[in-house]
C-alpha cells in the first residue's frame, strides 16, 4: 500500500513530533510516500525546492496513493488542499485530530466522507490506526 501523509509544514510545526511518531507507524503497513513531513529539521518555511516543484511531486505522489492520512490539529492551507485534492481523485482519506488542539474545521468534520480519528494520545491513536489499517 503506499501512504500519502499530510501534515502542516508551513502552517506551523506545532506537532511535528507527532507527525514523526506516526509516519513511523505507517511505515509498517506500507510506503510513505511523504515521510519529509515528519523531518524534525524541517521548520514553517518548508523545503528548499520551488513552490512549483513541490507542487508537482505532491500531485504525482497524491495520484500515486492508495489511503491518505491527514493530521489535520494544526490548521494549514497545504493540508487542506491536499485533502480536496485527494478527494477530486477519488482517493480514500481518513483525517487525524487531537481534541485541544484548537477546533476542527466544519469543512472536515461537516464532510461524510471524511472520516476522523480523535485521539488525545499516540497511544490511542496507534490502536485506532492499527485497527483501521488491518481491515
Amino acid at each position: 500500500m503506499k501512504i500519502y501523509f499530510a501534515g502542516s509544514i508551513r502552517g506551523g510545526r506545532d506537532f511535528a513530533v507527532d507527525y514523526e511518531l506516526i509516519v513511523s507507524r505507517l511505515g509498517a503497513f506500507g510506503e510513505v510516500l511523504t515521510e519529509h513531513v515528519a523531518d524534525q529539521n524541517l521548520n514553517d518555511h518548508g523545503e528548499t525546492l520551488s513552490d512549483q516543484a513541490i507542487f508537482e511531486r505532491d500531485i504525482n505522489w497524491l495520484r500515486e496513493a492508495d489511503l491518505v492520512i491527514a493530521e489535520v490539529s494544526q490548521p494549514s492551507l497545504g493540508v487542506g488542499y491536499e485533502i480536496a485534492a485527494g478527494l477530486s481523485l477519488g482517493k480514500r482519506i481518513v483525517c487525524l485530530f487531537k481534541p485541544g488542539s484548537g477546533s476542527l474545521s466544519a469543512m472536515i468534520g461537516g464532510n461524510r466522507n471524511l472520516p476522523v480519528i480523535e485521539y488525545s494520545g499516540i497511544d490511542e491513536l496507534f490502536t485506532k490506526l492499527d485497527r483501521l489499517l488491518a481491515q
